[in-house]
């Protein structure tokens, strides 16, 4: 006796469940869309007409408080300083999308590396020559450039 009440009172709170929730036996599907898709939309127009009215509640109070900080620069002769924008802010390069250098880039970049050494192999060797120097070992330091 007490499984035939337990099993009506769970039984009678499940089809409640089911009829709350749009899965009972009811044929008013297309009458719950509709309703469900209005509700919807008036959601939708009372979301956009709350963020416009913030919007605006936001714009008024900068409005103030601009007024109020140019008060205080005519009040203390304070000269507004220039915003400087910039059209494209910086953003950490990426290795990945970093710009790909050409062939010409490249072959150029090595002929300038070659050049250096040569470069610096000449200025070590002539200074070598200049101080009567002909073995390198003696030479500890290199000046940083020869007069």
């Amino acid at each position: 006796m007490a499984a035939f009440i337990a099993k009506q009172m769970v039984g009678n709170q499940l089809s409640a469940v089911k009829d709350a929730a749009g899965g009972g036996d009811g044929g008013d599907d297309g009458d719950d869309k509709e309703k469900a898709e209005e509700e919807e939309r008036e959601r939708q127009e009372a979301i956009k007409e709350a963020e416009d009215r913030r919007k605006e509640k936001h714009r008024k109070m900068e409005e103030e408080r601009e007024k109020m900080r140019q008060d205080i620069r005519d009040k203390y002769n304070i000269k507004k300083k220039e915003e400087i924008v910039e059209a494209a802010p910086q953003e950490e390069p990426n290795p990945l999308m970093r710009k790909k250098k050409t062939p010409e880039e490249l072959a150029a970049e090595a002929e300038q590396e070659e050049l250096d050494d040569f470069t610096s192999c000449l200025f070590f060797f002539s200074y070598c020559y200049a101080n009567g120097s002909r073995e390198t070992r003696q030479v500890q330091t290199l000046p940083k450039h020869v007069d």
